[in-house]
């Protein structure tokens, strides 16, 4: 059975931050508040929390994780990064899009799509996670919650909790926090391509 720690949307309380980024390095999963809606998270280079995420989405390996980081520097170390894709992401970070970019050696090769040796990217605008990420000292392999077969993921945390209590460790409960997924932006090429409209307006890179 999850434990669920109710954190503050605006103030999180460093205590439950600690105690949630204690679980995650211990190999735990949890369920985290964004700015987009509720996602999956744990460690990156946890082998058996991605595949418990796996399981519970119903996913099969082609499917792009993300790795949710603090800023552009910690973007820099896991995605190749040029000049004119890094104007993009500063232009367009922290904020509820996930983009696509060529995976450095850094990311592990479980993370990364098979054949296309890319992983997804996110810097997201919401207090929790900012807490998470600063405490973790690193990135959050993250994965939205949509449920097999549905299309908007889980968003009321009566229905999380009911649904997901014996599937994960920590449930970081901070109300109502969106119920759109993010918007995916292809640059694996440079040139932006929307692979998915969510939250985040596709405008600027149409």
């Amino acid at each position: 059975m999850a434990q669920v720690l109710v954190i503050h949307p605006v103030n999180p309380q460093h205590r439950l931050i600690k105690l949630a980024v204690d679980c995650i390095k211990a190999g735990g999963v949890v369920v985290y508040p964004t700015d987009s809606a509720y996602a999956l998270g744990c460690a990156v280079g946890n082998k058996a929390g991605m595949e418990r995420i796996s399981r519970i989405r119903q996913i099969d390996n082609k499917h792009n994780f993300t790795l949710v980081c603090r800023d552009l520097s910690e973007i820099a170390t896991y995605a190749k990064v040029d000049n004119s894709c890094y104007r993009l992401l500063k232009a367009h970070t922290p904020a509820p899009y996930t983009f696509i970019l060529k995976a450095t050696s850094e990311v592990p090769r479980l993370l990364q799509h098979p054949k296309r040796k890319t992983i997804g990217i996110r810097v997201p605008d919401h207090p929790v996670v900012i807490a998470l990420l600063r405490e973790l000292d690193g990135p959050l392999l993250s994965s939205s919650l949509l449920m097999p077969g549905e299309t908007e993921p889980l968003f009321d945390v009566e229905e999380i909790s009911r649904r997901l209590m014996h599937s994960i460790d920590i449930f970081i409960d901070s109300g109502f926090c969106g119920m759109a997924t993010t918007t995916v932006v292809n640059l694996e090429e440079g040139r932006p391509q929307i692979l998915r409209e969510g939250k985040g307006d596709p405008a600027p890179f149409l």
